[in-house]
C-alpha cells in the first residue's frame, strides 16, 4: 500500500479582512491526500486559497477547523520540518551574501557539518546551473537565477517532501525550462512534490495529479494522464476552465456576492 505523505480532512481557514474587519473564508472544508513519490499540482485562480493551503500544511498558519497530517505529524512539527523543503512564491534573499555563502548559512541551520555542507552545496549549484555564479553576490542575480538558488536552498536537507509556491512566476522561457527540468529530476529521485502554479503546460509535463481550487473549495481532482488524453496541455486548460466556470455559476446561484471576474483575475 502506497504511503500517504499529506492527509487533509475538512480543512477550514477563516481570515479577518482589513476592510470593515469582517471574517471571510479562505478555505472551506478541503479534503486532500498526496501519496509518497507523487507530484501534485494545486491549481486555481488568484485568491482561490492555494498559498493559504501550503502555509497551513507547513504550520505557518493555524487552521480554523479540520485536521492535517504531513509525513505523519502535525503541521510545524520539527520532525516533519527536518524532512521538508520549501520555496515560497516571494522568497527573501540576503543580497550581500554570495550564492555559496547563502547556501552555507542555510546548511548551518540544518546542522550540516562543514564537509557535508561543502559537498551538498557543490551538488546543488551544479543541479541548478549556478556553479559559475557561486561567488557572485545575490543582489546581482537575475529573477531566474534567484529562483534556481531558491530551489537549491529548498533541497539542502535532501528533503522527502518539497513544497513549491509558484516556482515559475516571473521567469522567461529559459528559466521556466530550467525549473521544469529540476522538478523532473526530483521526480526521478522519488521525491514527493506539492506545488502551486498557473503554468498549465508545466503542470501537464510534471504532475501526476492535479486539484482545482475555487473560492477555497476543491472543485475537481484527477490524474493528469486521464485529463490530457490527447497529450496536450490544452486538455488541462479546458478541464480547469470548465470546473471554474461551473463552480462560479453555482456560487452565484446560491447567493454569492462580490462577482468574481475570471478574465480580470488573469485566468484567461
Amino acid at each position: 500500500m502506497t504511503e500517504t505523505v499529506i492527509h487533509v480532512q475538512g480543512l477550514v481557514k477563516d481570515h479577518l479582512s482589513n476592510f470593515l474587519r469582517k471574517r471571510f473564508r479562505a478555505l472551506d472544508g478541503l479534503n486532500l491526500t498526496v501519496r509518497k513519490g507523487e507530484t501534485y499540482g494545486l491549481l486555481g485562480p488568484n485568491g482561490a486559497g492555494k498559498t493559504t493551503t501550503q502555509k497551513l500544511l507547513l504550520g505557518l498558519l493555524k487552521p480554523t477547523g479540520g485536521t492535517v497530517q504531513v509525513l505523519g505529524y502535525q503541521p510545524g512539527d520539527t520532525r516533519a520540518l527536518a524532512r521538508i523543503g520549501f520555496l515560497p512564491e516571494n522568497p527573501y534573499f540576503y543580497a550581500y551574501l554570495t550564492a555559496y555563502e547563502f547556501l552555507d548559512f542555510f546548511g548551518r541551520l540544518f546542522n550540516l557539518c562543514a564537509a557535508k555542507r561543502k559537498e551538498r552545496i557543490a551538488e546543488l549549484l551544479k543541479l541548478v546551473s549556478l556553479t559559475e555564479a557561486r561567488d557572485r553576490p545575490v543582489r546581482k542575480f537575475s529573477k531566474g537565477m534567484m529562483q534556481r538558488l531558491g530551489v537549491a536552498q529548498a533541497l539542502l536537507n535532501d528533503p522527502d517532501l518539497i513544497f513549491l509556491d509558484e516556482p515559475n512566476t516571473g521567469l522567461d522561457p529559459i528559466g521556466r525550462r530550467d525549473i521544469r527540468n529540476i522538478m523532473l529530476a526530483l521526480k526521478e529521485q522519488g521525491k514527493t512534490i506539492f506545488f502551486n502554479s498557473h503554468m498549465l503546460p508545466d503542470v501537464r509535463d510534471i504532475c501526476d495529479r492535479v486539484g482545482v481550487l475555487h473560492r477555497g473549495k476543491l472543485v475537481g481532482e484527477g490524474e493528469v494522464e486521464a485529463i490530457c488524453t490527447s497529450g496536450n496541455y490544452q486538455d488541462l486548460e479546458d478541464y480547469f476552465m470548465d470546473l471554474i466556470n461551473t463552480a462560479e455559476e453555482e456560487y452565484r446561484k446560491t447567493g454569492g456576492i462580490t462577482p468574481y471576474h475570471i478574465e480580470r483575475e488573469g485566468v484567461r
